[in-house]
């Protein structure tokens, strides 16, 4: 540590000496500004980019530390022809840059559709496919995601491989609409997203948007606190090919092929990839074995192009979903009670297996430069199961009567069964998309899921059949809905936004795993209106305000366990406002939120007459908040980039339940406001970027995480603790002649050997006069390391 430290003060104590600098502003032919255009400056004669940057929100770039000489700039974006110009560099220089748009579609228009633009007055942030690769050495999503703004995330086996979770101003995944390419992510039944199934979807993602709140109207699952837009549609006109692997700590492996055709026949273009990865976990046996391929052929013309996508998925990993007791922290931070046999040794079969097909077909037309349309199919498969050793199984649960032995009733048995999902989610999407004085979009889509559930005995020690199907139901849900968002100039600097969505619901469930007679039938229909201002305060800074609302259907298990009295749908009303802009050096997010919540499903101890936990509609409960974000250059060698969350989250009158087994029912405690359960007051992240020599960038991240609590009592007794965890990042650039470049990557995480756990639940019981309450946590790996090489050719 004293080493590093003396490092990091030599390197800010070392004086820069003067060099050229190349700055700019990019428009495109309406003189808008081009934000996250790509720069590269190259020497000229040579095809290596010796320094790069991309155009912040403003379209305004700057290049520093350039010797003076000849360099060709080259300038690309999406949907624009790559601008060329040799320079002569002598002395500080200052361009404007125009981008004209090339073929039509080379855009995303289904990705523009569902994404707020530039001056739309939502909390939003841009992420580059690049800088999701910076970090990219195997961790599922949400990790490569955790220092933006307000996130936290989750980890069952310890180590971001296999199971994870993110969580956005503390809403968890079920409320987080996920749409790759505009297509919904969400599951239709529990409404959450398991990257586990699409591992490696980074190194697609072309780019993201997270909108924070309810953000601009999408399609799938309502928005409920958060956005996540994920596009994987790319253009390249040059043929590529790149190869990664990595290896690390847990026996941690990742290797990715990725390859594209260039524009071939001036109208075809194809790209591939290919990635496996796999990690024994930091919990015991938590292995993951995950693969993965995305295959896109698209095909472009003047105002036409037909894009087809095919994204596989497919995940084998060790159960860890039940967590550590708290009182094997300090001893067995490892332990995994998951798979215990009798003679105590672990089932080596207690596995998770799924796999997941996206299958994406896109058509875009341009009528002209103003208006365009865009229509999309798709059909998502998946099929899996899990497999678990039960002991102790009672015959009639499985519906079976008690065998006879010998002359003795059995009643219970060991048994391994399977649980089974095999559901096709399908549909279309589309909108309509005028660019003018007044902007606006039609769209929407529809789409209906049917889910098959089912349960097989594989093996008894006593008397069931081999294959016995002890349960089976299906479910069928359909969802449509359609918007309209409008943005209109009102003057110079302020321009207006609404937005409204109409969106129905039908869910029909014939049957639950262990309720195979009750039947569910419920349609809604749900308005989602949002409006607001932006006013562009100058070319540099905006100003927005926005108001929406949001409403969101229960879920699969509320409907399982409340069996006497249906859940009522949730409503969210979002106020958000922000102030945001850019210098020379430095960018800036001020942002004011407060999410009021009207019958909010938590969590409170209480059990229906099966005994099921059920989540309860509670009348009041909000989240209100301010974040910061921000970044400065301080030298062309050392930038600084942060954010802080501070955020009170809220329920207005929470009553808990607790199982009295002494009297056979249930207490209810009223705990008058308390705070809602994983939804930390500070939320902060920062990232200390040095670039020492050339070519060569070290990264110093930092997390913070604050207490959460693991229900909604607001009891300290029953909270995860809070949690800096610190990483330092190594990337190293190599450019030989023969190809594009090599980077080397090294990541130290965890690096001050932190015990922590991110994750966790409880529950409490009388018994004997005497309440207790049993915590479970998910502990996270210590310091452990990840190395890889990337080229790209």
């Amino acid at each position: 540590m004293k080493q590093i430290c003396s490092l990091l003060f030599l390197l800010l104590a070392t004086q820069a000496y003067a060099q050229i600098s190349l700055s700019g502003e990019i428009t495109d032919t309406a003189q808008h500004p081009v934000p996250g255009a790509t720069i590269r400056l190259l020497q000229a004669g040579r095809h290596q980019a010796i320094q790069g940057t991309l155009s912040h929100p403003d379209g305004r770039f700057q290049i520093d530390a350039l010797q003076p000489g000849d360099y060709t700039l080259v300038v690309s974006s999406v949907g624009y022809d790559t601008y060329r110009q040799t320079l002569k560099l002598g002395e500080p220089t200052h361009l404007h840059i125009q981008l004209h748009p090339a073929n039509l579609l080379i855009t995303p228009l289904e990705v523009v559709a569902t994404r707020a633009a530039s001056n739309a007055p939502f909390t939003k942030d841009n992420i580059p496919g690049k800088t999701l690769n910076q970090y990219n050495l195997g961790e599922d999503m949400p990790y490569l995601l955790s220092l933006q703004p307000s996130v936290t995330t989750t980890s069952d086996a310890g180590t971001g491989i296999g199971y994870t979770g993110i969580h956005i101003r503390g809403t968890d995944a079920s409320r987080i609409n996920v749409t790759i390419n505009g297509i919904p992510v969400n599951d239709a039944e529990d409404q959450g997203v398991y990257w586990v199934d699409i591992p490696d979807l980074a190194s697609s993602a072309s780019s993201i948007q997270i909108q924070r709140g309810v953000g601009s109207s999408t399609n799938g699952a309502g928005a409920f606190g958060a956005t996540l837009n994920i596009s994987t549609h790319e253009y390249h006109p040059d043929p590529y090919a790149s190869w990664e692997s990595s290896a690390g700590s847990f026996n941690t492996w990742k290797n990715t092929v990725k390859v594209g055709s260039g524009l071939l026949n001036h109208h075809f273009t194809v790209d591939a990839r290919l990635s496996k990865i796999s990690s024994d976990g930091y919990i015991d046996r938590a292995f993951a074995d995950l693969k993965s391929f995305y295959l896109s052929g698209a095909y472009y013309a003047d105002k036409t192009s037909v894009l087809f996508n095919i994204i596989s998925g497919k995940e084998r990993t060790y159960q860890a979903w039940n967590g550590v007791p708290q009182d094997s922290l300090a001893t067995h931070r490892t332990y995994n009670g998951l798979g215990l046999m009798p003679d105590g040794n672990y089932y080596s079969n207690q596995t998770d297996n799924y796999q997941q097909d996206y299958y994406q077909l896109f058509f875009n037309h341009a009528i002209n430069h103003q208006l365009n349309y865009s229509l999309a199919l798709f059909l998502t498969n998946g099929k899996g199961y899990y497999e678990e050793y039960k002991m102790n199984q009672a015959y009639a649960d499985y519906g079976l009567p008690n065998p006879v032995i010998g002359g003795d009733t059995i009643q219970t048995t060991d048994l391994i069964r399977d649980l089974w999902l095999d559901n096709q989610f399908y549909g279309f999407i589309f909108s309509v998309n005028h660019s003018g004085r007044l902007n606006w979009t039609l769209g929407g889509g529809a789409d209906q899921y049917d889910g098959k559930h089912f349960g097989n005995v594989q093996w008894a020690q006593y008397a069931i059949p081999k294959d016995y199907q002890y349960y089976y139901n299906v479910a069928h849900k359909k969802d449509a809905n359609v918007f309209w968002k409008a943005d209109r100039s009102i003057t110079d600097k302020l321009s207006a936004y609404l937005d409204v969505q109409y969106r129905f619901v039908q869910y029909d469930i014939n049957g639950f795993d262990d309720n195979p007679t009750l039947i569910q039938h419920n349609t809604y229909h749900f308005v989602n209106p949002k409006l607001g201002i932006n006013w562009q305060l100058n070319p540099h800074s905006r100003f927005y305000l926005s108001y929406a609302v949001a409403h969101k259907e229960p879920n699969r298990d509320d409907y399982e366990a409340n069996q006497a009295e249906t859940p009522r749908p949730e409503v969210l009303y979002d106020w958000e406002a922000g102030y945001e802009g850019q210098q020379s050096k430095f960018q800036w997010h001020a942002g004011l939120y407060y999410m009021n919540y009207h019958d909010q499903l938590v969590l409170t101890g209480k059990i229906n007459d099966v005994g099921a936990y059920t989540r309860t509609n509670v009348p009041s409960s909000y989240r209100a908040g301010i974040e910061l974000a921000g970044g400065y250059a301080f030298t062309k060698w050392l930038h600084l980039q942060a954010n802080v969350t501070y955020s009170r989250n809220k329920i207005r009158h929470f009553t808990e339940y607790i199982d009295d087994y002494d009297l056979g029912n249930q207490k209810a405690i009223d705990h008058g406001t308390t705070d809602i359960a994983f939804s930390p007051d500070w939320i902060g992240a920062a990232v200390l970027q040095i670039r020492p020599v050339k070519n060569l960038e070290i990264d110093w991240t930092a997390k913070y995480t604050g207490l959460q609590y693991l229900d909604n009592t607001s009891n300290p007794n029953r909270a995860l603790s809070p949690f800096t965890v610190h990483n330092l990042i190594f990337n190293y650039q190599l450019h030989p002649a023969w190809i594009q470049d090599i980077q080397l990557k090294f990541m130290i995480e965890n690096l001050f050997n932190k015990k922590y756990e991110n994750n966790g639940y409880t529950y409490s019981y009388i018994e004997n006069g005497t309440l207790h309450t049993e915590n479970y946590y998910f502990p996270q790996a210590g310091i452990h390391v990840l190395g890889g090489i990337q080229v790209n050719f």
